[in-house]
């Protein structure tokens, strides 16, 4: 069994901007995943910049509100939502709450920085 604690996990800022913290990545951790799971959080009043991911990408809102933006599409999000981003779309999300926006965000293979092109 391997367990990692959150409060273990270095955080730092993603190319989109976002403070994440890395929870499993099979580079890090003794794991073969086909994915990796990271926390991000946007604070409240910012967003992060457009970019895409050569990877798919899935976020599940924990915490506060936002716009989501995929390609043409735009759409509120709240905690308990889940959003696919397609590999390749360009994708950004903004806080429109009073708190942080935290979600998870799973990235299918797993994130590298090489496959994070920001756009702005």
């Amino acid at each position: 069994m391997f367990v990692k604690k959150i409060s273990d996990c270095e955080e730092f800022i993603a190319n989109d901007g976002c403070q994440i913290r890395e929870l499993m990545h099979r580079e890090n951790d003794p794991v073969e995943l086909p994915y990796s799971i990271a926390i991000a959080s946007v604070e409240v009043g910012k967003q992060t910049y457009k970019h895409r991911l050569k990877q798919i990408e899935v976020y599940y809102i924990l915490a506060g509100q936002g716009d989501m933006h995929v390609g043409d599409e735009a759409q509120d999000v709240s905690a308990g939502d889940g959003i696919l981003i397609p590999a390749k779309a360009v994708q950004w999300i903004e806080n429109t709450g009073d708190r942080p926006l935290q979600f998870v965000a799973i990235v299918s293979p797993p994130w590298r920085d090489k496959d994070d092109e920001r756009l702005e």
